[in-house]
């Protein structure tokens, strides 16, 4: 199965130190021939960090896609009943981002892309970033694993030692794991060593 035609939103929060190893997985995907819409969370659009410029990470991503973002609510909405995506991928998703969508909270463009995708049935994939993971938001995480249509780009402990509780997707993997999630099937193992990657 190619992603060729397909439209696949792709929404980013604000886990700034993570963008550089997402925005080559979006290259991907318009290699392959993706309609790939960009979302964007408020924090992405208006928080300048060491790692980057919101504008900057903005202008990145739209001249990457050739589309412009989808950058509030009310142009999210449609997502759902007049512009259905075939697939929405949040990554990188924060732990705030987890948890909010986890308890059907609804107060930003990337989580009203989602809900829209899901109220369509299709499938939306979660690329995580939280330092939490295995700490509060554990519960979240375990809720949206176990959510109809919510799939995982497989993820693992980054850094056990020095920050036990916190989980990365292995963002390599984005590809494969929408090809799965439109098959209707979480690719596995979903549960990787993520920080043997980094060795």
């Amino acid at each position: 199965m190619s992603l060729k035609g397909k439209r696949i939103g792709f929404g980013l929060t604000g886990s700034h130190c993570t963008y550089d190893a997402v925005f080559p997985e979006i290259e991907k995907l318009v290699k392959e021939g993706a309609d790939v819409v960009p979302v964007v969370s408020y924090t992405v659009q208006s928080t300048d960090t060491r790692f980057g410029n919101g504008e900057d990470w903005v202008k990145r991503i739209e001249e990457l896609t050739g589309n412009q973002v989808i950058n509030s609510i009310v142009k999210a909405e449609p997502l759902g009943p007049n512009q259905p995506l075939d697939c929405m991928v949040i990554s990188p998703m924060t732990g705030v981002s987890m948890s909010k969508f986890a308890n059907a909270m609804n107060d930003s463009p990337v989580l009203m892309a989602a809900k829209a995708t899901l109220r369509n049935q299709k499938p939306v994939v979660l690329g995580i970033s939280t330092n939490d993971a295995l700490g509060l938001n554990g519960v979240n995480l375990m809720r949206l694993m176990a959510t109809k249509h919510v799939y995982f780009i497989p993820f693992g402990q980054d850094d056990p030692e020095n920050k036990p509780n916190s989980m990365v997707a292995r963002m390599g993997m984005t590809r494969d794991t929408i090809l799965a999630a439109l098959n209707g099937r979480q690719l596995q193992p979903v549960i990787v060593e993520r920080f043997l990657d980094e060795e």
